[in-house]
């Protein structure tokens, strides 16, 4: 049985090292990917900061799924026939008896004029060392700064990881008092993370705002962001020498160029809980491919969920399971909705840290709690060290 894997970060490394060690040599798993890395995403918030380099974040994918029995091709998916099983790649086609599509995000900067041109975004690395270069220069001639997220986005964690850490650069720099640090989110309310935030989650963050001295606006977008201010959907200009803001995320090309997968308006896979293509049950989809119908109403300016870190994982783990409990003759599936997987994240805020634990990512929940250790960031730290050092032996089974 051969199953080809799309995409080789979070979902899609761990579905296929997890898939080939349950199957074993009765398991063909090729994994498609433009890049032969690996990179630790979530740490990328550090880089623009000089606290890690990329390199400190990322090892060889292709080498560790060769280790591992994995085929590894370094080329470009271009789009899929579930009619005939078959994958066009750059290199040519590719035949699937499963196709696992963890194609991750793409990213719509064109969502208002002037994010692309006058924004930093510091969810590649790219992105993060042109927002390294950017902070330096602007520490010679400081100004207004302007963090946040803008209509349409779902990763808000990462804009206030920045947020709470440019905070505590410009007192490092000692230039604090020359910057009016704005927070503008389309949020209902602080805190909300596109979850419909946690107990005690608006105080606590209410609080840092206030303790940082940074103002914020919530139920707001962009309208459009010039070199010197960002305008707002409210009408607000807020003047801004340095820009950072998390655009929201689309499905990748290789969906939008596949229309037999049906998938939605945003290029996102519909499935089931158990992760199949309503359509095609040869199809699966993990992470931030799957569609997520939100449990709640954004205000009054959309917004969206978060699909990274530990439900990407997970995802990757039960497509892996469900197609090896097939191929052993077994109908009986695992599901687990997107928004019943737990929530477990800790958020970074400067050289301190707030960990979120929740029995389910969506409500309602039966536990939910948001722990500030304002000592250190220790556990940010740690857990980075462990996925890196898990993922680089293809410990994959592992939580």
């Amino acid at each position: 049985m051969r199953t080809v894997v799309i995409g080789g970060s979070f979902a899609g490394l761990t579905a296929a090292l997890e898939l080939k060690r349950k199957g074993k040599e009765q398991h063909e798993v090729t994994v498609i990917d433009k890049s032969p890395l690996f990179l630790f995403i979530p740490s990328l918030i550090w880089v623009p900061f000089g606290r890690r380099e990329i390199k400190d974040i990322s090892f060889r994918k292709d080498t560790l799924l060769r280790k591992k029995g994995v085929e590894f091709m370094n080329t470009e998916a271009l789009n899929v026939d579930p009619e005939n099983k078959i994958v066009k790649t750059s290199m040519g086609d590719v035949s699937y008896d499963h196709l696992v599509i963890a194609t991750g995000p793409k990213v719509k900067y064109d969502v208002a004029p002037g994010v692309k041109e006058h924004a930093h975004y510091i969810g590649t690395p790219n992105g993060a060392m042109k927002t390294r270069a950017a902070l330096e220069e602007f520490k010679e001639n400081p100004g207004p700064v302007v963090i946040g997220a803008t209509q349409n986005a779902g990763c808000m964690g990462a804009a206030y990881e920045f947020l709470f850490n440019i905070e505590k650069w410009l007192r490092e720099q000692h230039i604090r008092k020359k910057v009016d640090l704005y927070w503008t989110t389309p949020e209902t309310y602080l805190g909300h993370f596109g979850i419909d935030g946690m107990p005690g989650g608006e105080t606590m963050l209410k609080s840092f705002m206030k303790m940082f001295h940074i103002h914020y606006r919530t139920e707001v977008g962009v309208k459009e962001v010039f070199p010197d201010k960002v305008e707002l959907t409210s009408g607000e200009v807020l003047p801004s020498k340095f820009t950072m803001l998390m655009p929201p995320f689309i499905g990748v090309d290789f969906v939008k160029n596949s229309p037999a997968l049906r998938a939605t308006e945003t290029g996102y896979i519909p499935v089931t809980n158990d992760y199949r293509h309503l359509s095609y049950p040869d199809v699966w989809a993990a992470g931030i491919a799957v569609d997520v119908k939100l449990p709640f109403k954004p205000g009054k300016v959309p917004f969206s969920g978060p699909k990274t870190g530990y439900p990407s994982d997970e995802t990757g783990k039960i497509v892996a399971e469900n197609i090896y409990r097939l191929s052993k003759g077994k109908t009986k599936l695992k599901e687990k909705a997107w928004g019943r997987i737990p929530g477990i994240c800790v958020m970074d805020a400067g050289k301190k840290e707030v960990i979120i634990i929740s029995d389910t990512l969506f409500k309602p929940r039966k536990f939910a709690i948001m722990i500030p250790n304002v000592l250190y960031d220790f556990n940010k730290v740690l857990f980075e060290k462990y996925f890196l050092w898990k993922t680089k032996h293809g410990l994959s089974y592992l939580p």
